[in-house]
């Protein structure tokens, strides 16, 4: 029985994250420049798309660019970011044919002019798709978010909007970037590494963690597949006790 057929269709995760680890590796394993580890990545986003929508995975989250990632050689961060205008230029009408919303969180306004725009009008050619939707976390940290958040029910208390005893769970969450969409349930991070790297801390409380040591270049739905028979394979207690879960 191949890997997709023992996936029970009633337990697969609505919400996926996944942190795209290993493209730099897989490059220096290749002897080739960084940059074309992060190209190649470009089909293991394709094919572990087409693999969530498969199975029924109704949201994808990626963490394509961090607020750190600023940081890198100035050469590695143009070329990422003429990478992404390229590629959402070219993959929007797969988008549409296959059903796929795309979003984006982040602090796009710190995005490049054309790569902000290019973003911008990808995401309205596909707004109205409803199968799966993908989401890049762009310029994104959860510190940042949690740091925007926390400033805009401040603002909302201060011009009496909203009362500071009135600020709860939900009241966090409908602050965050991810608003109306369900947090993840499974996180997988890609090439051997066992840390979140400030994504999505506040949505990943209860998530599911899945170390692969997959580079992300090689990645491809099988190893998504796997994560996903993984996360079936475990109990989801929120703070019970098996009992509870799963009384007899």
């Amino acid at each position: 029985m191949d890997l997709k057929a023992r996936i029970d269709p009633a337990r697969v995760p609505a919400h996926v994250a996944i942190i795209m680890d290993g493209n730099g590796r897989w490059a220096t394993r290749q002897g080739e420049h960084r940059v074309v580890g992060h190209t190649s990545g470009v089909k293991a986003v394709r094919d572990t798309l087409v693999g969530a929508t498969e199975i029924g995975i109704r949201h994808l989250t990626l963490y394509a660019f961090s607020t750190e990632n600023w940081n890198r050689p100035q050469a590695e961060v143009d070329a990422l970011m003429d990478l992404l205008v390229r590629t959402l230029m070219s993959e929007v009408d797969s988008l549409n044919e296959n059903g796929v919303r795309l979003n984006a969180i982040g602090d796009l306004e710190s995005l490049p002019g054309d790569c902000h725009g290019t973003l911008r009008e990808a995401m309205a050619r596909t707004a109205h798709n409803d199968r799966i939707t993908l989401t890049l976390a762009l310029s994104y940290s959860a510190r940042w978010e949690l740091v925007r958040m926390a400033r805009q029910l401040a603002r909302e208390v201060g011009e009496g909007r909203l009362r500071a005893e009135d600020i709860d769970e939900a009241a966090v969450a409908a602050h965050l970037t991810t608003a109306g969409m369900p947090d993840p349930e499974l996180l997988i991070r890609t090439s051997g590494e066992q840390r979140v790297s400030n994504y999505l801390l506040w949505q990943i409380a209860y998530a599911e963690l899945y170390f692969s040591s997959v580079l992300w270049p090689d990645f491809r739905k099988e190893d998504l597949f796997e994560a996903v028979l993984d996360y079936q394979s475990r109990e989801r207690r929120f703070g019970l006790i098996s009992e509870q879960v799963n009384p007899r």
